[in-house]
């Protein structure tokens, strides 16, 4: 497992500080942050929603904005969990992708990278090392 490079902690500073700006309890608690081969970062955070299955992840809509401007290199995405104080957490937490945002991922980039916490420290890996059997149509 290999150390970070300093663009990589910079993009999970990208998704802290994003949510740090839009969070609302119950509506926006993480926010995520992706980077495309060209070395352009697009953030975002999930969207929640009274009727929870139609809430959005925040991973798909970084994802959705780099593809609006025709990034379809993704290289590396980041999701990061605001400290809501009722979770007594001091800290943002790196939080791993759920199954959907696994899916969507490598769907639009087979060789997308994830940042996800691996022993209490931040680490790179494919993400498709989360998704090892993968949907196919």
């Amino acid at each position: 497992m290999a150390t970070l490079k300093p663009m990589h902690e910079e993009l999970i500073r990208a998704a802290s500080d994003v949510i740090s700006d839009h969070y609302v309890k119950h509506w926006h608690s993480v926010g995520a942050a992706l980077l495309t081969g060209d070395g352009r970062v697009f953030t975002a955070f999930n969207i929640d929603a009274t009727v929870g299955r139609i809430a959005v992840c925040a991973e798909p809509i970084a994802i959705a904005m780099a593809l609006k401007e025709h990034k379809s290199d993704l290289d590396t995405i980041v999701a990061v969990r605001h400290p809501d104080i009722e979770r007594n957490h001091a800290e943002y937490e790196i939080v791993p992708p759920c199954g959907m945002c696994r899916e969507i991922a490598t769907d639009y980039d087979p060789e997308i990278h994830v940042i996800i916490d691996i022993d209490g420290k931040p680490a790179r890996i494919p993400m498709k090392d989360l998704l090892p059997y993968k949907y196919q149509r």
